[in-house]
């Protein structure tokens, strides 16, 4: 045993005590961090224009402070991009991370001295947390590949602007700077294709034993390994048996994964985003992923169901449920109060709080008022593919709510690497799984305002093309799994031979 190894195994117990202590201590930690944000900001315009001065409970916080996106914080957002100070948080943040938006185009999510230090705690952190269940620590020795953003920064108003994953390249620790692929230069290549190509060139004859990365695109990589040198992955990198995600549920992907690595390998589940890390996957043995309470970050969480109501509930850990869909609200330490960013939650654990992410809140089908959202398609799918030798590259869900005859369906896109064979089967099979877990969609069917499911193929690299189409191949960038109206159905239907 080396004595990385062995370093990194008596670093993970002592990151495993202290995550124990907030761990087991949920309501009073987020009471605290609760605290530390409001003292802290009560003097920024946005603590002064909502009272902070005189908030003391919850209570208080819920009534002053309405639940905001991005375009409700816009004002004060664009207030900071433009260089002026103690707006959301003191001072000015360090960096902001672009994002794609919606309506408002580009998005700037602020990164402050006192947030950014989370963001490389909870990737080190998870990757402690492994080691420390399964003793495996080996992999510290070996190569590390992380495919993400470009770290090229700019700056303006004494504030640099970059994509998150670009920014975190920065702060990645000195003792593993020897170990991380691609270089720097590569990193720095813009266009997806042309990077995925370097860093196939840089790396096929190396030992790479962790790799890292959206799942769709760390595809990419291991379809171009294999057009390489024409061996499975794990054949090339005998070694490499750990693989860390996030962005996307990865059991779409598994069969593919594992027939293009030849084998199974461990995984860790990772949940990132601008706005803040705010779980990872703590244990090879249980569902879900540990949400960080301790991490200068206040939770709310709204049920899906009363989301768009007038007056929607707002819980705190604490007050959940398991199984319930929340859509995820956060107050944190770079400024962002009561924002919704958009992603629904379940937790899976109490104790500790487990969760998973189960869709978007503007990711939903309820085109006949089926409440349809990502995580019970993709449970469809993998149902479905049970017991079979299906495997798909990738796929997307929207209504189809005016067909050329016949009642309307729900069209699924599926591009497939094996085909099933029997289509119709299989559809039905999607169809059967869907009807268990949704009774509204399970009634529409019954009642005939609905037929089941219809597949449509997708050419090979089709949902590739329609990303690269838009300006999102690569990077952070993650396809929709469904959608409420026919924008990316239609796009992908004028591919389709």
């Amino acid at each position: 045993m080396s004595l990385k190894t062995l370093g990194a195994k008596i670093f993970a117990a002592i990151i495993h005590g202290r995550t124990q202590k907030w761990a087991n201590n949920p309501v009073a930690i987020q009471q605290k961090v609760f605290a530390q944000l409001l003292a802290k900001a009560k003097d920024t315009q946005f603590g002064i224009d909502h009272g902070f001065e005189g908030i003391a409970t919850y209570e208080q916080f819920s009534a002053k402070v309405p639940v905001r996106d991005y375009e409700g914080l816009k004002s004060y957002i664009d207030r900071v991009v433009h260089g002026e100070e103690n707006i959301l948080w003191p001072g000015k943040p360090l960096y902001f991370a672009k994002t794609s938006g919606t309506t408002s185009g580009a998005k700037y999510i602020p990164l402050t001295k006192e947030s950014m230090p989370y963001h490389v705690e909870a990737a080190r952190n998870a990757i402690l947390a492994y080691i420390h269940e399964t003793g495996k620590a080996g992999f510290v020795d070996g190569k590390m590949i992380f495919l993400q953003g470009s770290p090229e920064l700019d700056e303006k108003y004494g504030i640099q602007f970059g994509r998150l994953s670009g920014i975190v390249a920065h702060y990645v620790p000195a003792y593993l700077q020897k170990n991380r692929m691609p270089s720097w230069e590569t990193n720095m290549i813009d266009d997806w294709e042309t990077k995925v190509d370097a860093i196939v060139g840089e790396t096929y004859h190396e030992d790479m034993q962790v790799i890292s990365g959206i799942p769709s695109w760390v595809q990419m990589y291991f379809e171009k390994l294999h057009q390489k040198e024409g061996k499975k992955v794990g054949d090339i990198f005998k070694n490499f048996n750990l693989f860390i995600y996030g962005g996307v549920n990865y059991e779409p992907y598994r069969a593919k994964f594992e027939n293009l690595i030849g084998r199974k390998v461990d995984s860790i589940e990772l949940f990132p985003a601008s706005e803040g890390f705010f779980a990872y996957q703590d244990s090879q043995k249980e569902k879900g992923m540990l949400l960080l309470l301790n991490a200068g970050i206040f939770y709310e969480f709204i049920k899906a169901d009363d989301f768009f109501t007038e007056s929607p509930r707002r819980y705190t850990i604490g007050k959940v449920e398991l199984g319930v869909n929340y859509v995820l609200i956060i107050s944190t330490n770079a400024g962002l109060w009561a924002y919704n960013i958009g992603d629904t939650v379940q937790f899976t654990s109490l104790a500790p709080y487990r969760v998973i992410v189960s869709g978007r809140i503007k990711h939903y089908i309820s085109a006949f008022g089926e409440h349809v959202i990502g995580k019970e398609v993709e449970s469809a799918m993998n149902e479905a593919m049970q017991g079979t030798k299906v495997s798909i590259n990738e796929f997307t869900v929207a209504p189809q709510i005016n067909p050329v005859s016949g009642l309307p369906y729900h069209e699924w896109f599926i591009e497939f690497e094996k085909e099933p064979a029997d289509m119709d089967a299989f559809a039905l099979g999607i169809d059967a799984a869907m009807r268990k877990q949704n009774v509204y969609y399970d009634d529409l069917i019954v009642g005939n305002v609905l037929r089941t499911v219809v597949i449509t193929k997708v050419d090979k690299n089709g949902f590739q093309d329609y990303m690269k189409s838009i300006g999102k191949l690569g990077g952070q960038n993650k396809l929709p799994r469904l959608s409420n109206d026919r924008k990316i159905a239609d796009a992908l239907q004028q591919t389709i031979q």
